[in-house]
């Protein structure tokens, strides 16, 4: 056995026992898990989202055998936090959110308050929840990434590419590259992040070649981007601007998207579905090259199929290893931060889980 898959193991089976010794007594025993006390409420945006699709999985073998309860929003925020009040009320010891409404910062005050009232922990993960909220409240704390990072690695690892494959992603041998940018949520940091700097950092690599900065299909889009109007992020979306952009924009019009950048793995598939349809990567012929994020399953096996070029790896397990660390320390009375990597705490309030590139190779 691997020693990850071994330390992953060993971990599950601590923490297993330690919310065993720490539960309290009471529950209506609806909850997944068989010892007494509060559940451990998990909250998801969407349950629809790959990527939260992987750390729910990861989370789940983490606290089986923990009277655990997993709660899907679909994406609203209303719902979502109706769901906070009544696990509250049937005497939930802990809260994990992922929250949906990340345009202000109402939503996860709320839960916040909610929290403080019941006197229990709430730990924030994935999607950006601002550090005034999250240290406004001693048992409160943010498990997410960089988020900046993932729009500058995925812009860098754009560049690289574009830097030795320049002239055949050139279809139209005008010496400019036209993109497509799919955007998943507006008012989403991570969104707003990776949108920028995939663009940005791409153009300095390609600045230091002497080539000129990417240019976005439709002129008269001022913002620069295509944007998930449901905010979720969704193959789906994608794949319906997709085949919108080309019924206009093909090779036989001189005027073919040469490059497609995705703020997710859900969009990139979704946009290479439809560049499918319309005869494109599909192995033979012309591969328009396809960039995400998250190196989803699904995402691997389309860059295996050469079907896609590359993502940026947004580590699911670790995420949730993290949480559920941070959980246990909560129940045992420790430091939040105890057994999490020092370099992966950030101040007071959150832990980063750090990102790689992955193409494949």
């Amino acid at each position: 056995m691997k020693f990850k898959k071994w330390l992953a193991l060993a971990l599950a089976a601590v923490l297993t026992l330690s919310f065993a010794a720490c539960s309290n007594g009471g529950g209506d025993g609806s909850e997944k898990g068989s010892e007494k006390g509060g559940e451990i409420s998990v909250f998801y945006y969407t349950y629809s989202d790959t990527y939260i699709s992987s750390v729910r999985a990861s989370m789940d073998k983490l606290l089986e055998g923990t009277k655990h309860n997993s709660y899907d929003a679909n994406g609203n925020q209303t719902t979502q936090t109706e769901q906070v009040t009544t696990a509250i009320s049937k005497g939930s010891k802990m809260l994990i959110v992922n929250v949906v409404d990340t345009g202000s910062n109402d939503a996860a005050q709320n839960i916040v308050e909610q929290a403080r009232t019941a006197d229990i922990p709430v730990i924030f993960f994935n999607r950006s929840v601002d550090e005034s909220v999250v240290s406004s409240y001693d048992k409160c704390a943010f498990v997410g990434t960089d988020y900046e990072m993932a729009g500058h690695m995925q812009g860098q690892m754009i560049g690289e590419y574009l830097k030795e494959n320049y002239d055949a992603v050139d279809l139209n041998k005008d010496g400019k590259i036209s993109y497509v940018m799919f955007k998943g949520q507006e008012g989403n940091m991570e969104a707003i992040a990776r949108t920028q700097f995939g663009v940005e950092d791409c153009n300095k690599v390609l600045k230091e070649i002497g080539k000129p900065d990417l240019t976005f299909y439709d002129a008269a889009n001022t913002k620069g981007y295509l944007v998930d109007q449901n905010g979720l992020w969704s193959s789906s979306a994608a794949t319906d601007y997709m085949n919108t952009v080309l019924a206009k924009h093909s090779q036989a019009n001189n005027n073919m998207i040469e490059l497609v950048i995705a703020n997710n793995d859900d969009m990139a598939l979704g946009a290479i579905s439809a560049l499918q349809t319309a005869g494109y990567n599909n192995g033979t012929g012309t591969t328009i090259p396809v960039f995400g994020v998250d190196a989803t399953d699904a995402a691997k096996a389309a860059i295996a199929k050469k079907e896609m070029v590359g993502t940026i790896k947004q580590d699911a397990e670790g995420m949730a290893n993290a949480i559920v660390t941070m959980a246990k320390n909560f129940v045992d009375g420790k430091d939040k931060f105890d057994g999490i990597a020092a370099e992966n705490v950030v101040g007071t309030w959150r832990i980063n889980i750090p990102y790689a590139t992955y193409t494949g190779e």
